[in-house]
């Protein structure tokens, strides 16, 4: 057995034992006083009751996906997809499980010892959310391919991750934006208190909402992101290099975790914890690349691989700093539509959606030169099967440092978490300082991490495309079949519709919600004097119900629409689907994601004083602004990465079906 075979799950385990180190550590520090203890287990308890329930609902799925899977494709796949979605369920739970006990630690830090222990606190949070979603995956796909030897098999892994992935996004964007705009839209703009204010009945539910979709639900996304990759390169490398092209996958995605732990060490209290983050990211990133190098000569006899890799990571770094400029309060887009805020809500709106549309220009031009550096570097020219895989690796490259780029994410949602904390408990100012300090580094990763999602749910995506292709022995689509035309179209009007639906469920909670907060205010006139207290229970209740409801349909959709189109039209036809869904995919994902990012932020730039600052004209234009782009960021914008990710892979898992049954119409 090759020795990359032996390392894959050995450093999975290591990673998993990091992560379980640095829940201890988290573990250990003081959580505060008694009313931060009691705050800080709303939230803990409301988020991990949310989880519980969603995976009770989702274990239906689950069992039904796996008798079908059995019995039309093998048992075998029907095994690695239930242990795909079952490793998916861990990494959710162990990540928001200790994001919910470092976020009061972090507030406490920073009331008691200042911003560099609060920095640390909550970056060890967000690195068991990063260290379990790696350990888990390539654990569970090592294994996967050392019992079963077939990578037709462990697509079965990548079809239990999508799928969990999927309802979880979709699941958790639905709870968190329907929670954040009834709490910014009654509290902000009606009832005039600030964020975080302990009378405002959906509060507790906002907070929630931080770690049941940005947390739990960015972990599924990105566990999914980052088992596909490496089965796709697994696929494509056996094509392209046989045996060493899997080894070769393996071992690179094995030293880019072993990396990130040592990026992990540089991450340490500084005045700018941008820089101290940056600085982490940085050494992961250069230790791997260093190794991409050698192994790719060491297990290919040849560097050029390793320049497809290159590519995958200058395409996540450059869609990374693109996704800055046009989210950042520093830089002119997010500036302009601060300053249309002074003319009314409208202006806002427009502004944001004029800038998420300019948004999509230069990331798909990015995307687009690096697939074909990525190709062609592979000797793609000559043998198309090697540039397919240079694709693969591409995606991997970007994801190699994924433990790194998932503990900075995750990150985000603690930091926000204690400041909320700190908000409920009336700490200090200075306390909501640091955090707010914190907080202020946490969009900024959020914004970067979410351009990370968008650039390898692209290259993911394509490279698992290139794998169906193989698999139903398609060497190219005619696009002047009108089945083919009918696949296009239908692809790309599942993007519609799926956001459609997600936002949709977004409005409807969101009403619910805002009809419940201003019921509180009106029914109990003692919790604006603070003689009263809200009912959060009420508020996360509504939340946690909608969610679960209205996550199901847009799930069904992304597993059913590939396997009808296959056996009605046919493979080829489904290949038309999955091409459309992809180009329109990635446009409105980059789009819903920036315009969400840049309102989101225009609207804290007013908070910080200008245009007017909080309570002012511009001020609640901009608060109308973000709740617009909330669900566009948070909801429907993430989980199109997964929608496109997931009805390849399904159509990858049903090849087989489609050869033999699919054109059944024409």
């Amino acid at each position: 057995m090759n020795i990359a075979l032996i390392a894959a799950p050995v450093v999975g385990v290591v990673a998993l034992l990091f992560a379980l180190y640095k829940a201890t550590y988290v573990n250990k520090k003081k959580p505060g006083n008694e009313r931060m203890v009691e705050i800080a287990s709303y939230i803990h308890e409301g988020a991990m009751a949310f989880l519980l329930r969603q995976y009770r609902y989702l274990a239906v799925f689950i069992l039904v996906l796996f008798v079908v899977l059995g019995l039309l494709i093998s048992w075998k796949t029907s095994i690695t997809f239930l242990f795909g979605a079952l490793f998916s369920v861990l990494a959710g739970y162990f990540g928001m499980n200790v994001a919910t006990k470092a976020n009061v630690r972090t507030s406490n830090a920073a009331m008691e010892s200042g911003i560099n222990e609060a920095l640390k606190i909550a970056f060890s949070g967000g690195t068991v959310m990063g260290m379990s979603v790696v350990g888990l995956g390539i654990l569970g796909v090592s294994v996967s391919y050392i019992i079963f030897k077939d990578p037709e098999i462990i697509t079965g892994f990548g079809l239990g991750a999508s799928s969990i992935a999927l309802f979880a996004r979709v699941g958790g964007g639905i709870y968190t934006k329907a929670a954040d705009v009834g709490a910014d839209l009654v509290g902000k703009v009606e009832a005039g208190i600030p964020e975080d204010d302990p009378r405002n009945p959906a509060v507790i539910a906002d907070n929630v909402g931080d770690n049941v979709g940005d947390v739990a639900g960015m972990g599924a996304d990105l566990f999914e992101s980052y088992v596909g990759a490496i089965i796709s390169a697994v696929t494509l490398g056996l094509i392209a290099y046989g045996d060493n092209g899997i080894y070769f996958a393996l071992a690179f995605s094995t030293v880019g975790i072993l990396a990130s732990i040592i990026g992990v060490y540089f991450v340490r209290g500084d005045k700018d914890p941008q820089k101290s983050l940056n600085t982490g990211t940085v050494v992961s990133s250069f230790i791997t690349l260093i190794m991409a190098f050698v192994l790719s000569n060491v297990f290919l006899d040849s560097y050029k691989p390793f320049i497809s890799i290159v590519a995958g990571l200058a395409v996540g770094l450059l869609i990374a700093r693109i996704t800055e400029y046009y989210t950042s309060s520093d830089y002119k887009p997010v500036k302009r539509i601060a300053r249309e805020s002074e003319t009314g809500a409208s202006t806002n709106i427009i502004g944001g959606l004029s800038v998420g549309m300019m948004s999509t220009a230069l990331p798909i031009i990015v995307i687009a030169a690096g697939i074909l550096v990525a190709y062609y570097a592979s000797n793609g020219a000559t043998d198309p099967a090697q540039g397919l895989y240079g694709i693969a690796l591409a995606a991997v490259g970007m994801l190699s440092t994924a433990a790194m780029t998932i503990a900075v994410d995750a990150y985000g949602p603690i930091a926000d978490n204690a400041g909320g904390i700190s908000e409920m408990c009336q700490l200090p100012k200075e306390v909501r300082k640091i955090t707010d300090k914190l907080d202020s580094v946490g969009n900024t990763t959020a914004a970067i991490g979410k351009g990370f999602a968008i650039g390898s749910a692209a290259l993911t995506a394509l490279a698992l495309f290139s794998s169906y292709t193989q698999a139903v022995s398609l060497s190219s689509i005619d696009i002047t079949r009108p089945t083919v035309i009918s696949g296009l179209f239908i692809g790309g009007m599942l993007t519609f519709l799926f956001s459609a639906m997600t936002m949709d469920a977004v409005g409807k909670t969101a009403f619910s919600m805002i009809e419940e907060v201003r019921s509180q205010f009106k029914e109990k006139p003692g919790i604006m004097a603070g003689t009263e207290k809200p009912d959060y229970a009420r508020c996360v209740d509504i939340s946690t119900k909608a969610a679960l409801k209205e996550m199901i349909i847009p799930g069904l959709l992304a597993v059913f629409a590939p396997v009808l189109i296959g056996i009605l039209l046919g493979p080829e036809a489904l290949g038309g689907l999955l091409a459309g869904s992809l180009i329109t995919g990635v446009l409105m994902a980059i789009f819903m994601a920036n315009s969400g990012g840049a309102w989101d932020n225009a609207k804290k730039y007013i908070e910080e004083g200008n245009h007017g600052g909080k309570g002012s004209d511009a001020h609640k234009a901009a608060v109308i602004g973000d709740t617009v782009g909330d669900p566009f960021k948070d909801t429907a914008g993430p989980s199109l990465n997964i929608l496109i990710k997931l009805m390849t892979i399904v159509s990858l898992v049903f090849a087989k079906v489609f050869l033999t049954y699919g054109g059944i119409l024409f």
